[in-house]
């Protein structure tokens, strides 16, 4: 049966399309972003698939609630349980982490896990950037952030894209806090601790995560990666099809 679509709200903050009795799958957005940016996968999947796509804390309509990590899988959790537990969960750079801290402490609501844009544990050297990214990102005001980003996902991905994309809006307040938090969280260990079937999808343009994927997930079980041609940090909408078929075929392969 077709469920009606709902869209997120303070106290219910993901949207959910698909039926009713499809296999569900839970989406997590990046830093910025909202659950809006998972418009390519909803529009290829939830013909099939029972979708919730999440607004993380200080983002979409938790832009007043502050972000921590915590908060971050407690509102995940919440998610996955409001349709029984036991999903596919799918999360992108900043939801990513998320993701990744989530399975790690309830590896038994987790069929399988994608994870996307989220490959490196900050080091010294990079933990230096992080810190700076995430304080830029919480010094920039919203409106010029707003106009710069419109015109930049207009002209990459065309205005239909770009307006279901960016639907939920930009948040760099929300995204900066987001940043700082997962400094230091060991998200190695979590994965080795969830033990579960992971996928993982970098961008071959996405240096940050695509260069030391490889050395971040040595000795980790279960885990299959796949690189994208031509893709960067979005690369759910970078290549949208292929990310997307990377995705389904992972989920259709996984145990019940």
């Amino acid at each position: 049966m077709t469920g009606v679509a709902q869209a997120p709200t303070p106290e219910r903050p993901w949207r959910i399309e698909g039926p009713d009795d499809g296999p569900p799958i839970v989406f997590v957005h990046g830093a910025l972003m909202s659950h809006s940016v998972w418009r390519p996968q909803l529009d290829a999947l939830s013909d099939r698939y029972r979708c919730l796509t999440v607004d993380l804390p200080g983002h979409g309509v938790l832009v007043d609630r502050p972000f921590t990590l915590d908060g971050g899988v407690e509102v995940v959790t919440a998610a996955i349980e409001a349709v029984g537990g036991r999903v596919a969960l799918v999360g992108l750079s900043l939801g990513g982490y998320v993701a990744m801290a989530l399975a790690g402490e309830h590896p038994e609501l987790v069929r399988g896990l994608v994870i996307a844009g989220c490959t490196r544990e900050p080091d010294r050297l990079s933990r230096a950037a992080f810190l700076l990214y995430g304080l830029s990102l919480r010094v920039v005001p919203e409106r010029p952030l707003r106009a710069v980003a419109d015109r930049f996902f207009r002209g990459r991905y065309g205005a239909t894209v770009a307006a279901g994309i960016t639907l939920g809006g930009y948040h760099p307040r929300g995204g900066g806090v987001g940043v700082r938090a997962i400094i230091g969280r060991g998200f190695r260990d979590r994965l080795l601790r969830y033990g579960g079937p992971i996928l993982v999808i970098n961008g071959i343009r996405d240096l940050v995560f695509h260069v030391g994927a490889r050395r971040f997930l040595a000795g980790v079980p279960n885990v299959r990666l796949v690189t994208l041609r031509g893709a960067s940090h979005l690369s759910n909408v970078d290549r949208p099809a292929a990310f997307t078929g990377a995705m389904e075929r992972f989920i259709s392969g996984l145990p019940d």
